[in-house]
C-alpha cells in the first residue's frame, strides 16, 4: 500500500523545500474531499506519491511543472463494487477504458470466473490485474454458487476456499454474500465463510436485496457491512440506518432520483455512502461511461459535485481500508483527475502514480497484459443440440391437458399456472407465452436441459441465447421456435460461448466470449459496436418494456438467490422456499382425435 522507503524519504525533504519535487501541479482548484471547500492551492509530487499540498506559486522548484490553469482536481474516481466480466472485457482492456474516464481504483468481485473456473478463476483475476495503471482490488467470491442445492456452476466454494483466497495480499476482502437464506437459517457453509472473512480483518461486502426489519439486523450481525442491492429510497435509508456502507449503484439509474431525494432529508451525509457500477456492458460503458456516468446523474438529480465526488474518493477509500488513496494529502498516492467543470463532469488529464496517463478521454499508452496470465477458454462443456432437445415435455401424457407452473415477470418473477395442450408429448405454447432453456455447461453432472413457460416476455420472435448468466453461467436460450433456439445455442457452443440472437433459421448477431464463455478477446471499441449492433437486433426478436422487461435482464434472469420462480440447470426453483419444484400441477389424457380439435 505505501511507497517505498526510498520515495517516501525524498518526500519529506521536499515538502520541507530541502530538495525539489519531481511533478508540480500549479494553479488548480483542488476538491477538498474533507472539508466540502474547493480551494486554490498547488501539488508537489514525488515518485508516486503526493508530497505537498501548499499555496498556489509559493513554491517553484521542480523537475517538471505543469498549470492546471484553474481547472477542477480531485482524487482519482473509486469503484466499490463491480464484476468486470460484465464488461466483457479483458481486464487490461477494460483498465484502458476506465482509466481514461477518471477511474484509477476499482474492488473487482470475480465472482462470475469464480462460477465457471473456481479458485482458478480468482487467481487469473489476479494475475491478470497485477501491475495494472488501474488499482485493482480483488474479492473472494462468497457465492459459489449463489444458491447451493439450487443449481450448480463450476465450483463449490466454502470456508477452505475462502481462507486460500483470503490469504492473497491482493485480495481485499470478502465478495457480495449473496445467500441470504444461508445466513439467517444457521448454514454451516456460509457461517464458515464469513467467519474466514471476519478472521481477515478484510471487508465483507452484502447482498441485501428485500432485507428488511428483524432479517436486516440479522444479516448485519452475521458479520456483513455493506450493500448495494437498493430497491428504494426507503430500503437505502433503513439500510443507512441499520449501519451498512451503501453502495449505490449505476446499473439501477431509474432509482437515483428518489435516493438522491431522500439523502438529502438528512442532517449530514454519511462517510457510509459510496458508489459502484455493479454491472456495466461494454456498449454503455464506452458511450456513457462507468462511475463518471453514474456520478453526472448524481448530480443532475440534485446532489452536490463536491459529495458525489467525495462517495466515489474518500469515503470509497475508507470502506476499501486504503488509507494511500482518496484524498489529495501529502502522503496519499498521486491518483489524480482534472476536470475543466463540477456541473458535468468529465475527464481532461488523469494521472496515476504521479504520471500523465490519459487526457481528453484517451489513454496515452496502451496496456500491454501481463505475461504470466493464460486466459481461460475451452468452457463449454456441452456437445452440439438438436431442435428436439428444445420441446417442452410432460411426463405420463402423451395427449391431453396438462397443468403447469411458470415464471411470470422479469426481475422480480412472480408463480403462473396455466391450462396448456399436449400433444405426442410436447406442450403447445399458449399464445403471448415463450420458453425459457438452461442446460449445465461445466460438465459436474449429466446435462439434461430444463425448460419452462415463461410469461411476462410476449412471443420471442425467434432465439436469444447466452453464456453468461448470473451466477451459475449455464448455457441459456429464450425463445419459441425450436429450431431458432438449437441454432443460436449451437452458436455458442462452437465460439466458446457469448451472446447470440437467431430468427428463422438464421443468425442474427453474435458476439464471441472465448474466454470462460464470459470475456472477449477484441479491442474495446470493436467489441462495444459488437454488442450495440447485437442490442439493437434484440429488439427484432423481443419487444422490451423498461425498466425491468430489457435486454440486460436476460443475463439475470436466472438468479435463483432471488425470491420467486427462476430456471436453473437442476429445474425449476423457488427462490423463497429453496425448493426445486415441479412443474406439473395435474395432467389428464384425452384420446388423440379430441386433443388435436
Amino acid at each position: 500500500m505505501s511507497s517505498n522507503v526510498e520515495i517516501r524519504r525524498r518526500a519529506v525533504q521536499a515538502a520541507r523545500g530541502k530538495s525539489p519535487f519531481d511533478l508540480l501541479l500549479t494553479d488548480a482548484r483542488i476538491v477538498d474531499m474533507v472539508t466540502g471547500e474547493i480551494r486554490e492551492a498547488d501539488v508537489g509530487i514525488v515518485g508516486d506519491m503526493i508530497a505537498s499540498v501548499h499555496p498556489r506559486h509559493s513554491r517553484t522548484d521542480a523537475r517538471e511543472s505543469r498549470s492546471l490553469a484553474g481547472a477542477y482536481l480531485s482524487p482519482g474516481l473509486m469503484d466499490t463494487h463491480v464484476h468486470l466480466e460484465s464488461s466483457h472485457l479483458s481486464p487490461e482492456r477494460y483498465a484502458e477504458v476506465v482509466l481514461a474516464q477518471g477511474t484509477t481504483a476499482v474492488f473487482w468481485d470475480p465472482h462470475e470466473l469464480a462460477n465457471v473456473l473456481g479458485v482458478e478463476g480468482v487467481r487469473y483475476a489476479v494475475d491478470a490485474s497485477r501491475d495494472l495503471p488501474l488499482r485493482v482490488m480483488v474479492a473472494a467470491p462468497s457465492c459459489v454458487p449463489s444458491t447451493p442445492g439450487l443449481e450448480m456452476s463450476g465450483a463449490d466454494f466454502a470456508g477452505a476456499e475462502m481462507e486460500t483466497m483470503l490469504a492473497w495480499p491482493e485480495v481485499r476482502g470478502v465478495a457480495e454474500v449473496m445467500d441470504m437464506h444461508g445466513i439467517l437459517h444457521g448454514s454451516q457453509r456460509m457461517e464458515e465463510i464469513l467467519q474466514a472473512g471476519l478472521d481477515s480483518g478484510k471487508v465483507i461486502e452484502g447482498h441485501a436485496r428485500g432485507l428488511s426489519g428483524a432479517d436486516l439486523q440479522a444479516y448485519l450481525a452475521a458479520g456483513v457491512t455493506s450493500d448495494h442491492e437498493l430497491v428504494s429510497a426507503d430500503d437505502a435509508l433503513e439500510k443507512l440506518r441499520a449501519g451498512l456502507t451503501l453502495e449505490i449503484r449505476g446499473s439501477h439509474p431509474y432509482l437515483l432520483p428518489d435516493i438522491v431525494k431522500a439523502l438529502k432529508t438528512l442532517p449530514h451525509l454519511s462517510s457510509q455512502i459510496t458508489v459502484c457500477t455493479d454491472d456495466v456492458p461494454p456498449d454503455m460503458l464506452l458511450e456513457k461511461g462507468g462511475i463518471i456516468a453514474l456520478l453526472n446523474l448524481l448530480i443532475e438529480h440534485g446532489l452536490s459535485a463536491t459529495d458525489a465526488l467525495r462517495f466515489a474518493t474518500l469515503n470509497a477509500a475508507i470502506r476499501l481500508q486504503r488509507n494511500d488513496l482518496g484524498l489529495i494529502a501529502a502522503g496519499r498516492r498521486a491518483d489524480l483527475v482534472v476536470f475543466d467543470s463540477l456541473e458535468k463532469l468529465k475527464a481532461r488529464e488523469v494521472y496515476v502514480a504521479g504520471k500523465l496517463i490519459a487526457q481528453g478521454g484517451a489513454l496515452l499508452q496502451p496496456i500491454v497484459a501481463a505475461a504470466e496470465s493464460i486466459p481461460p477458454r475451452d468452457t463449454m462443456k456441452i456437445a452440439p443440440l438438436n431442435a428436439e432437445d428444445f420441446a417442452l415435455r410432460v411426463k405420463g401424457i402423451r395427449h391431453g391437458v396438462a397443468r403447469l407452473r411458470h415464471i411470470r415477470g422479469a426481475r422480480f418473477t412472480q408463480w403462473g399456472e396455466i391450462d396448456v395442450q399436449v400433444r405426442d408429448g410436447i406442450v403447445q405454447l399458449p399464445d403471448g407465452f415463450s420458453l425459457i432453456w438452461v442446460q449445465h455447461r461445466h460438465g459436474r453432472h449429466e446435462a439434461t436441459p430444463q425448460i419452462a413457460l415463461l410469461e411476462g416476455w410476449g412471443e420471442l420472435r425467434g432465439a436469444i441465447a447466452t453464456s453468461y448468466s448470473h451466477d451459475s453461467h449455464n448455457l441459456v436460450v429464450l425463445g419459441r421456435n425450436a429450431e431458432d433456439m438449437a441454432l443460436a445455442a449451437n452458436r455458442l457452443i462452437a465460439s466458446g460461448g457469448g451472446m447470440a440472437l437467431a430468427q428463422r433459421g438464421e443468425i442474427l448477431a453474435h458476439v464471441a466470449m472465448p474466454i470462460a464463455g464470459m470475456l472477449s478477446d477484441l479491442p474495446a471499441a470493436e467489441l462495444a459496436q459488437q454488442f450495440r449492433q447485437l442490442r439493437d437486433l434484440s429488439a427484432k426478436v423481443a419487444d422490451w418494456e423498461p425498466p425491468y422487461r430489457v435486454f440486460k435482464a436476460i443475463e439475470g434472469t436466472c438468479l435463483a438467490c432471488n425470491a420467486g420462480p427462476h430456471l436453473t440447470d437442476l429445474g425449476l426453483t423457488d427462490g423463497s422456499t429453496r425448493q426445486i419444484v415441479d412443474p406439473l400441477l395435474d395432467c389428464r389424457e384425452t384420446p388423440e382425435h379430441i386433443s388435436q380439435q
